[in-house]
Formats: C-alpha cells, structure tokens, sequence
C-alpha cells in the first residue's frame, strides 16, 4: 500500500517503537493518529513530526469501552481509517510464581483484550483496502521461561491475527502480523538488557523494526519473524519441541538468576 495521504491509527505511540514507526510513517506522507496514555510524550512526539499539524493526539487513560466507542466516531466524522497498527504492549519479566494478579491481568488487557476491541471498534470504520497490522513478538512463537503471560497473550495475536485475516478475505480488509525479537526499548528493564546480553541474543533498534514495518504495510505481508536464526528455532520448536526444551533448559538457571534479581531491584 502506498502511505502517501492514508489515515494511520496507530497504538502504543509514546513508546520505543511507537514513536520510531511513527516517524517513518510521517515521513511517507501518512496521517497519524497516535493513540497512548502518555499525552506528553505524545506532544514531544507530534512536534518532530513532519507537518505535525496533519497528525493528532488521542490520550486514552484506560482504554475503557467509552474511551473506545468515542476514539471510532471521529472516523465516521472526518472520513474512513486506511490502517490500524496495534503497536501498545505490556511485559513483565518475572519467574510465573513471581507475577501478582495485576501483573497478569494487566498483559492480557493490553496485550490481545484491547487489540481485540479496538479492532472491533474500527473495523468497520475502514476505508477499502485497508490494513490492519498487528505487532506480536517472537515469544508469542516459542512459550519462554520468565515471560510465560507475556508469551502466551503475544501466542493469541498472532490466532487472532491468522484467523481474522482469513475471516475478512474478499473484504478488502487484509489484517498483518509481525514478530519483533529483542528489540531495545524502555520496556526493558536493565535485568532484561543484561540477560539478552549474558545469552549472546540477537536485539534490534526500534528504528530497525520501524523500518521493517513499514516494509509490510507497503508490501502487504501477511507475516513476518524477525531474525534469521529466530525463524529457524520457531521451525525447530515446531517440528522438534523436545530439542527447544533442552536448549531452553540450560539456559534457564541464568534466566531464573536474572529474574530474581529483578526482583530484588524492583524491592529496594
């Protein structure tokens, strides 16, 4: 799809990835609507932007349904969405015994509950063709210790992704899913940075994924891992569970130091 002139919603805005695809987007002519909880990073954000009067600001405090319903009536108002991104994410690193009820609750809400609404909201509030991208993570393919909510909430948007792509075939609608790896934002602790770096794995920038997304909007892939050597253990943990299990195994002694002391510095 050509970016040029399309109206982009795009969720999760403030954050490293958010304002990194933001920026991109901006640059290719889109109109954004950058849609978060963090008003004035949003603010800081809009006023970098290219022509920042063509892009706007939606602070969202809970995503409540109201706050939902309100944000889908300003596109029959001021003409049809082209592209939702569910960018927005929580994670928690934490060994599963370590996550408090919040901590659950609040990976699910806004990792597949509010994707989910919103995308009921918009959809029919889509100009045709029209895209829907989902931002998922390659945890969502292979379950990982220490991120075991995280894993799984990101396992049900890539279903939903797949099936709702394959419901809305012939309706103009095509929906998107792609797969970060380590990526480094503030969404990391510096536990999280040190482990990726004790087991030697692969990040990425958020310009570097932003980039990468743009490429799928404007080629209309329907799927995307990213990381070479990712893709080949996604294959491996498919066909060969029992060999992810093993590998994953020796490293867990490391992960499970790291995330205890994570705890002990969220304590202090």
């Amino acid at each position: 799809m050509n970016l040029l002139n399309k109206t982009v919603l795009l969720t999760g805005a403030s954050g490293g990835i958010g304002q990194a695809l933001a920026r991109e987007l901006a640059q290719r002519g889109a109109r954004l609507y950058l849609v978060g909880r963090n008003e004035k990073a949003m603010s800081l954000l809009q006023n970098t932007l290219p022509h920042p009067e063509r892009h706007n600001i939606v602070l969202m405090q809970s995503y409540s349904d109201e706050e939902i319903m309100a944000l889908a009536s300003r596109f029959s108002q001021n003409g049809g969405l082209d592209i939702l991104i569910n960018n927005a994410g929580s994670s928690r690193f934490a060994l599963f015994e370590q996550q408090s009820f919040d901590d659950i609750r609040e990976q699910i809400r806004t990792n597949i509950e509010i994707p989910a609404l919103l995308t009921r909201a918009l959809l029919e509030r889509m100009n045709t063709p029209g895209i829907v991208l989902n931002i998922g993570s390659i945890f969502g393919e292979i379950g990982h210790p220490a991120w075991s909510v995280y894993s799984a909430t990101k396992a049900a948007t890539h279903r939903f992704s797949e099936a709702l792509e394959r419901e809305l075939q012939g309706s103009g609608i095509t929906v998107l899913y792609a797969a970060p790896r380590a990526t480094e934002t503030s969404l990391n602790s510096i536990h999280v940075n040190a482990l990726n770096k004790k087991l030697g794995n692969n990040t990425d920038s958020p310009v570097q994924v932003a980039a990468q997304l743009v490429r799928l909007l404007e080629k209309e892939k329907k799927r995307y891992r990213f990381g070479v050597m990712e893709r080949l253990f996604v294959k491996i943990n498919a066909w060969f569970p029992n060999v992810v299990d093993g590998a994953l195994g020796k490293k867990l002694p490391v992960i499970q130091e790291f995330a205890r002391k994570s705890l002990k510095g969220e304590n202090k």
